[in-house]
């Protein structure tokens, strides 16, 4: 008797066709996770490196005051494609490239605006930041806030 029972019983090799498909589904699942991760790292990603250019922009504009002390600076305005190209003076150069720089970087609709009050200095620079946002038109900005020695006072408008 114990004969027959040992021939009977059978071993399961392998795994069925159930098992097989839950751990493709559970695999399936986590794979549209970690693509959706991805995806968010890629927009955040962008949007920081916008912001990082934004301040490396506003630090070039105030090394530019720094070094020419003399000059005005006060600036506010939006960048549109026909810049000139052929400007004469320091300051004007300086703004000419401050702009194409912000025109490059945030495109159209990108402002940057530069304000002085005595010595202190602001420069602040705002673009659209829809690709990071799921809203169209979501602004993001920067402020450099400084104080620039030896400046001239600034002129009453």
């Amino acid at each position: 008797m114990s004969q027959k029972r040992r021939g009977s019983k059978k071993r399961q090799a392998g795994m069925t066709l159930i098992e097989v498909l839950v751990a493709a589904l559970i695999l399936g699942v986590g794979l549209l996770g970690a693509a959706g991760a991805q995806i968010s790292a890629l927009k955040y990603t962008d949007s920081a490196r916008m912001s990082t250019q934004a301040s490396f922009i506003a630090y070039d504009m105030l090394d530019r005051m720094r070094a020419n002390s003399a000059g005005d600076y006060r600036f506010s305005g939006r960048y549109g494609v026909g810049l000139n190209s052929n400007v004469t003076g320091v300051v004007t150069q300086d703004l000419s490239e401050f702009k194409r720089n912000i025109q490059a970087f945030g495109g159209e609709s990108a402002r940057g605006e530069i304000s002085l009050n005595d010595r202190q200095v602001s420069i602040h620079i705002r673009w659209d930041d829809s690709r990071a946002e799921k809203n169209e038109g979501v602004l993001q900005s920067f402020t450099l806030n400084s104080q620039l020695p030896g400046m001239p006072p600034a002129s009453p408008s």
